[in-house]
């Protein structure tokens, strides 16, 4: 090595620039932070009733910060998207930070759900609890209520079962051909994954609008309701993350070395197809088919 030739000292020793990924100055917090909270107070307008004369402004208020949300993060992310492939950002050593990130989001999202598996079991497992008189009032201490009319859990419920695990290997395809270095292939397989789970969204509007029961209808429709929606909200989001890396893909943003805006989806989608084994097995088919006495 010459006496000029530094591509090989240890960073902090020549000036080099450190292998840590350091943001610009940008502007998408504060305004993010501006459009939440306007849209937090339109939802709290919202829960008080307030009115202008007759006209119901809390919704306007909440749209209005729904907008400024939805902008900021399409603006963010076209940010983050331009420091990966036009500048070169993201280092290793970043590229790592950017992983953890993902994992403890995944797993902050997992929380979410034990707090719905929580309430379904301590509902169907203690239906005739003798303190939970407003619950065995409306159980009458079985489990699922003999009022309530359950889907089939081996129809519909199935079906979108299998369409998701297939999702899954679709997914599962993409990741094998960008490693590999096959864009056409990739983008083939992620077009395949978003279309599956357009399906799988469309089915289950299917099947709520043909539900025997309502949301407010007693605990086991809440319950449903909450762990089945909000699943279908993460099958939303990442059908939307999977769509926004096709395009992606179809511009050439991806390569073998430099693909973790993919890998994140596929992280995101392997735990939306988990969650769907437990809700299918617990909701579905143990609760809804067999039941519990109280």
């Amino acid at each position: 090595m010459s006496a000029h030739d530094t591509s090989k000292e240890p960073y902090g020793t020549t000036g080099q620039p450190h292998p840590y990924h350091l943001v610009k100055p940008s502007i998408w917090p504060l305004v993010g932070s501006l459009a939440a909270g306007l849209m937090t107070f339109g939802l709290v307008l919202f829960m008080h009733e307030a009115k202008v004369g007759d006209i119901q402004v809390s919704w306007y208020v909440a749209a209005l910060g729904l907008l400024g949300v939805l902008a900021t993060m399409f603006y963010w992310w076209k940010d983050v998207i331009f420091e990966a492939v036009v500048e070169k950002a993201h280092s290793p050593i970043a590229q790592i930070g950017l992983r953890y990130g993902m994992a403890l989001f995944i797993a902050s999202e997992v929380m979410f759900f034990v707090a719905f598996f929580w309430a379904f079991f301590d509902a169907s497992l203690y239906a005739g609890e003798a303190a939970q008189y407003l619950r065995v009032e409306h159980t009458q201490g079985i489990w699922p209520p003999p009022q309530i009319e359950t889907f089939n859990p081996f129809d519909l419920p199935l079906l979108m079962t299998l369409i998701l695990l297939l999702s899954g290997c679709t997914v599962t395809w993409a990741h094998y051909e960008v490693v590999h270095g096959n864009n056409k292939d990739f983008s083939k397989a992620l077009g395949l994954t978003v279309l599956l789970g357009v399906i799988f969204l469309c089915l289950q509007v299917y099947e709520y609008t043909h539900a025997h029961f309502g949301f407010s209808e007693g605990i086991y429709s809440s319950t449903f309701f909450m762990a089945t929606g909000f699943h279908g909200f993460h099958v939303f989001v990442g059908t939307v993350f999977l769509f926004v890396c096709w395009r992606r893909a179809q511009k050439g943003h991806f390569t073998p070395e430099r693909h973790f805006g993919f890998e994140a989806a596929a992280w995101y989608w392997h735990f939306v197809d988990v969650v769907w084994l437990f809700l299918f097995i617990a909701i579905y088919w143990w609760g809804g088919l067999i039941g519990t006495g109280g």
